[in-house]
């Protein structure tokens, strides 16, 4: 008990120092898991895919369209479940900084397919049954403050005109890393207008998404789907939903890799901001630490004060980092452009990443001081002035 006390008095003994080293690990840590934050919520797209999902898109691009024939041939290739499909619609609400995913959807097959968009059943009836209906995920809903039966008016880009969409539905994501910020609408009502006033477009969509039984054949169906349409004139590219998210981050990727190396340096920053305290510390004490051992103090009990001191400092600056991260997080999120990470936040793997760090560190910075302490004769600690 009374190395215990012992223990706590020295933690604080020079107490300017004792804080700023606080100080300093939670600085770090806190950056680290903002880092560490940022780098998921890239990969929160490739994290919510599913595996037993597949992406058809045109072979040149994901801008170029596919024709809506190819759904029931898709649809006939042994080992697929269910066939949907998806435009990207674009337009501007509001004004061009708010951003979110608009698509045309076949309200018959998506919601099937994206299981995880949680739309209550009586809303999705009533969705099914007006033409420009729209379900909206509830982020959107709550940034904007708008209920079941608002008008959205949107001015159109990719597809030009002014069009009004009635809210009708409010989905809830399924999991964490689920888009909470996507709006959806009927393909058939943005068909309608395309053959009225740009008919060279009618009959095409944006990509297709295929659900198939077997994750296992998912290489196997989509070469099958691609050898479908080889040599046509709008050929495709199929590859599983995972692999089509990650194609979105490969012009980022050097940052993320940076962005994520950075993070697992700032380990090494709170190990040396630690290991700097305690080797002064030691040092300071030699002349004590001689006196402890002449009293009979055998190298455990030692091992105890050096090493408790270390961890001691390493978790209130672990605790203290990881208690401001949350309003940080937070702060971070609401100064970013609306839309740009539709899943931000803290994962419990980034919480227990920041806690175990400050135990190695407070571990691994013991161990010089530790050693000094112990390989020092009493005699030569007892002579010792610092």
């Amino acid at each position: 008990m009374e190395l215990v006390r012992l223990l706590f008095r020295n933690v604080l003994r020079h107490k300017l120092r004792g804080i700023l080293t606080i100080v300093g690990v939670g600085v770090a840590v806190m950056a680290f898991a903002l880092l560490q934050t940022v780098v998921s919520a890239w990969y929160a797209g490739v994290e919510a895919s599913a595996a037993n999902r597949l992406i058809s898109r045109h072979a040149v691009s994901f801008v170029f369209p596919l024709p809506l024939a190819y759904r029931d041939r898709i649809a006939q290739i042994p080992g697929v479940n269910k066939v949907t499909f998806a435009s990207w619609f674009s337009g501007v609400y509001i004004d061009k900084n708010q951003f979110f995913a608009r698509l045309a959807v076949d309200s018959d097959t998506f919601f099937d397919v994206y299981s995880e968009f949680l739309v209550p059943p009586e809303q999705f009836e009533v969705f099914k049954r007006e033409r420009n209906a729209a379900i909206i995920g509830s982020d959107i809903a709550q940034r904007y403050n708008l209920k079941l039966g608002d008008i959205m008016p949107i001015e159109g880009d990719v597809f030009p005109g002014q069009w009004e969409f009635v809210v009708r539905g409010i989905y809830e994501p399924r999991d964490q890393t689920t888009d909470p910020t996507t709006m959806m609408f009927h393909y058939k009502y943005l068909e309608e207008r395309v053959r009225q006033e740009m008919p060279q477009r009618a009959g095409d969509i944006g990509w297709y998404i295929v659900r198939i039984d077997d994750p296992d054949n998912s290489a196997a169906i989509s070469q099958e789907i691609d050898k479908l349409f080889a040599n046509s004139r709008a050929e495709t590219k199929t590859e599983t939903e995972r692999a089509f998210q990650q194609s979105f981050l490969s012009a980022a990727s050097a940052v993320i890799t940076a962005m994520n190396v950075m993070s697992f340096v700032i380990i090494g920053i709170i190990l040396l901001v630690v290991g700097n305290t305690m080797i002064m510390s030691a040092r300071e004490r030699t002349h004590e630490f001689a006196v402890l051992k002449a009293l009979g103090f055998t190298g455990g009990q030692l091992f105890f004060l050096i090493a408790g001191e270390s961890i001691l400092l390493s978790l209130f600056g672990s605790a203290l980092g990881l208690g401001v991260t949350f309003p940080a997080v937070a702060g971070f999120e609401t100064a970013l452009p609306k839309g740009w990470f539709p899943v931000f936040y803290i994962k419990p793997e980034t919480v227990a990443i920041g806690c175990a760090a400050g135990l190695l560190v407070g571990v691994l910075a013991a161990i010089i001081p530790l050693r000094r302490v112990l390989t020092t004769r009493i005699v030569e600690g007892l002579r010792h002035v610092g």
